[in-house]
């Protein structure tokens, strides 16, 4: 299988939003309750890439899996920082192209001078049918930081559940921080 990982343009809304409604249907993974429509998809594509990096990754030319950042918080005190986000298609699970995912939008976010990134992350006491811990154990094991809890702040299919804010330093602090690169100033993806 030949995979390659490429920035996302808003016409491929309607092959991430088939991955993305998987998820909004059947789990808990995402506490969206409505599969957005596709026009809604694609905006949020153009929204992001607005100052954010978004891509994707491609197994033999077809979409398997997508990654982007977002605003952490709105305030200038947080532009160094960034949340992050991956879903992969539910075939495509544990073979290694989520890595690949994160440590490119990683590098990119590096490039861009983010110091912090941030992944909200859904949990449970005890793995059910819409939900289990694996998406904690991968940020764990991508180096992220559990760094904060809120108990029974997602109510999804009549059940309640907890969320988890991830944490990675990947840049340094400086006294007199370089202004962060637009994302569209990167010339390699």
């Amino acid at each position: 299988m030949k995979v390659t990982i490429r920035r996302a343009v808003p016409e491929d809304a309607a092959a991430l939003l088939k991955i993305y409604s998987y998820y909004v249907k059947n789990t808990a993974v995402t506490f969206e309750y409505e599969v957005p429509t596709e026009a809604e998809f694609s905006s949020r594509i153009k929204t992001t890439l607005e100052k954010y990096p978004y891509i994707l990754a491609e197994a033999d030319g077809c979409p398997v899996g997508f990654s982007y950042a977002g605003e952490f918080k709105n305030r200038s005190a947080y532009d160094w920082s960034a949340e992050i986000t991956l879903y992969m298609d539910k075939d495509y699970q544990n073979c290694g192209i989520g890595k690949l995912l994160y440590t490119k939008m990683e590098e990119i976010l590096r490039k861009m001078g983010m110091t912090n990134l941030y992944a909200c992350i859904a949990v449970t006491d005890h793995d059910d049918e819409y939900l289990t811990n694996n998406s904690a154990g991968f940020h764990k094991h991508m180096g992220y930081s559990i760094v904060g809890q809120f108990h029974k702040c997602g109510y999804k299919f009549g059940r309640w559940y907890d969320m988890v804010w991830a944490e990675k330093m990947i840049g340094e602090h400086f006294s007199n921080q370089p202004e962060i690169t637009s994302y569209d100033n990167l010339t390699n993806i």
